[in-house]
């Protein structure tokens, strides 16, 4: 599968993996698969990362360059990571006067309730640094929050 890969692809994989060789010896902790994916620009979610093999501990397991660059082809092409389009078009479902606002209150629902949930503490400063106030109704302009948090999936 990693065959798939273009050169250019290598090359960023072996970049970013360097960065978590910590030891400097070709190896990298299982615990940084999901942080590593990040760094490619990937999204992928806590139960892809888990399957692909990535640890809730560190030191329980070790892989190689070449365990892992399969693992980012995977990743790469699977299908069911959501684009800025997708979560525009979920987003347009709460806007009920289709001006482009929607509730905050249900934008933050909906962040600590659906898919992968997110706790009010792990939440309260993404929505800080993305939304913008609430008006005096309590909406938000959607558009800009999604555009922040995408910035590098568009």
């Amino acid at each position: 599968m990693a065959a798939d890969l273009s050169a250019r692809d290598v090359e960023r994989v072996k970049f970013a993996f360097s960065i978590y060789d910590f030891e400097g010896n070709g190896t990298m902790d299982a615990y940084y698969i999901g942080d590593c994916l990040r760094a490619l620009n990937l999204n992928p979610t806590l139960a892809v990362i888990e399957k692909v093999g990535g640890k809730d501990k560190r030191k329980e397991k070790i892989i190689k360059l070449d365990d892992f660059l399969p693992i980012f082809a995977q990743v790469k092409k699977d299908k069911d990571a959501g684009s800025y389009e997708d979560f525009m078009e979920v987003l347009k479902l709460y806007d009920k006067a289709e001006n482009g606002t929607m509730m905050y209150a249900e934008l933050e629902h909906i962040l600590m309730s659906l898919g992968e949930r997110l706790e009010k503490s792990e939440l309260e400063p993404v929505l800080k640094e993305c939304c913008n106030e609430e008006d005096e109704d309590g909406f938000i302009p959607y558009e800009p929050f999604l555009t922040k948090l995408c910035k590098d999936i568009k």
